[in-house]
């Protein structure tokens, strides 16, 4: 059973959505998984992709006291989200190879003075002893797994690190995980689960029907012609 958290806080998630992320109203799950973020729970979603997956770590990031880091295997990915928040005036920073040591320190200085909220960094970066060392000296609130099916034994050549995951977290500090992805079978389910430690972990699964997509078959005669009548932007010509 999902615990409501204070009134006052809801308040400010509603309007920090608004103001932030120029949304009026949460969609599906997402504010009863925020609640449970912040309820310091573990948390496991499976939400298919555009469905608003990362607003479920990055607003309960912003409101949460100290750094929310976010483990993530792809560095576009990063950057790009990474631009984003900068644009919404919220300050979130990237630790991964691309980065020069430089930019490195400026981004601990960042983490350890606390005006970071979201630091994205790869598993491999995660690994290294410098950035246990530092992250175990910065005011932590959570870490968000993305890309969570990576650490299933049927993902995990991709990007091994994922298996090893868990401890490092453990070694870090007693925070709470939430892990997401788009994409889980019943047994990466369990496998996730099991590999995190949280098999006690509420689980948040949205339906993956897109009511504004349908298919419709048609006889294709001038086909160019037939798109451009119907709605060009909304159809895939095939063959």
């Amino acid at each position: 059973m999902i615990q409501q958290v204070d009134k006052i806080v809801l308040d400010t998630l509603k309007e920090k959505l608004k103001e932030i992320f120029g949304y009026s109203q949460f969609r599906g799950d997402q504010e009863i998984i925020i609640q449970n973020i912040l309820n310091k729970k573990n948390t496991f979603v499976i939400m298919p992709t555009g469905a608003g997956k990362s607003l479920c770590y990055q607003l309960p990031a912003i409101v949460s006291e100290g750094m929310a880091i976010v483990i993530s295997p792809l560095i576009a990915l990063m950057k790009n989200q990474v631009d984003q928040m900068n644009a919404f005036g919220i300050n979130a920073q990237f630790l991964n190879s691309t980065l020069t040591k430089a930019e490195i320190n400026r981004v601990k200085r960042d983490a350890l003075d606390g005006s970071l909220k979201l630091l994205y960094i790869a598993p491999e970066s995660l690994t290294k002893e410098e950035n246990l060392d530092f992250l175990q000296k910065t005011k932590l609130s959570f870490v968000a797994i993305d890309e969570a099916h990576c650490i299933s034994e049927w993902g995990h050549d991709f990007r091994p690190e994922y298996r090893r995951i868990h401890g490092i977290i453990d070694n870090i500090g007693d925070l709470p995980i939430i892990a997401l992805t788009a994409t889980a079978t019943p047994k990466v389910q369990q496998d996730i689960r099991k590999n995190l430690q949280m098999e006690e972990a509420e689980t948040f699964k949205s339906s993956f029907n897109r009511k504004n997509l349908y298919y419709e078959i048609k006889s294709k005669k001038d086909a160019k012609k037939q798109l451009i009548r119907k709605h060009p932007m909304n159809y895939i010509f095939l063959g």
